[in-house]
């Protein structure tokens, strides 16, 4: 159980996560291929599929979609009931939050600047003029990058390892949950379901504050 009068750090995924929507899957919408890519990645989230591999799959579908389409998708940001709640509540209580994401920076970039995150790491999607070409950038970040995040984070800060927390929904964030000293699965599929150290199954984050506050009362 962490200690919520000592610093620590927590690092969350984004994509039905911090936000409700799967950032690539609406893009898809907007390409036309929604239901080609959703299905790609509900299985690359289920831990069927290579996830670089499906990942560079995804996004040369999404060739010619301009950055005035993105912005759609972000004008509100649509964070997940409670997120802005929960990662107040752990600044509050001077943990440093961090964001790491199989998702792409043009989206991770806008929910770092709105919640104050100290870190952000994700992938970039490449552009020819104000078009997407169809690629991303390499290396991709992936479900080994998002556990290397967290350690490494952690090591910078001088944070114990006692006192880290990761949160996710898919199995591209089961390194991340293992490496972190409190993983926390979030409307998660199977496979993260069982390597998580608490399942939240309704869609709000500030059920985490609940159950923390919970159990600080009851240790006590």
């Amino acid at each position: 159980m962490p200690d919520f009068s000592k610093p620590g750090l927590v690092v969350f995924d984004m994509d039905s996560t911090l936000i409700t929507i799967e950032c690539i899957d609406e893009i898809a919408a907007l390409a036309g291929c929604k239901d080609t890519v959703s299905a790609i990645t509900e299985s690359a989230m289920r831990g069927e599929l290579d996830f670089s591999e499906s990942l560079r799959a995804r996004v040369a579908a999404l060739t010619g979609v301009t950055a005035k389409q993105l912005s759609t998708l972000f004008e509100p940001i649509p964070f997940t009931p409670g997120a802005e709640d929960l990662v107040r509540w752990l600044q509050q209580h001077h943990w440093h939050v961090g964001l790491v994401s199989g998702g792409f920076t043009w989206f991770t970039d806008k929910v770092q600047e709105q919640l104050s995150l100290r870190f952000c790491r994700a992938n970039t999607l490449l552009w020819n003029a104000d078009r997407l070409t169809g690629e991303v950038a390499e290396p991709i970040v992936d479900a080994k990058t998002k556990a290397e995040c967290l350690v490494n984070w952690a090591n910078e800060l001088g944070i114990d390892k006692r006192q880290t927390i990761a949160i996710g929904d898919g199995a591209n964030d089961i390194p991340m949950l293992e490496a972190a000293n409190f993983g926390i699965a979030f409307c998660a599929k199977p496979a993260l379901r069982n390597v998580a150290d608490l399942c939240i199954d309704v869609p709000d984050l500030s059920a985490v504050i609940d159950y923390f506050e919970q159990q600080t009362l009851a240790t006590k």
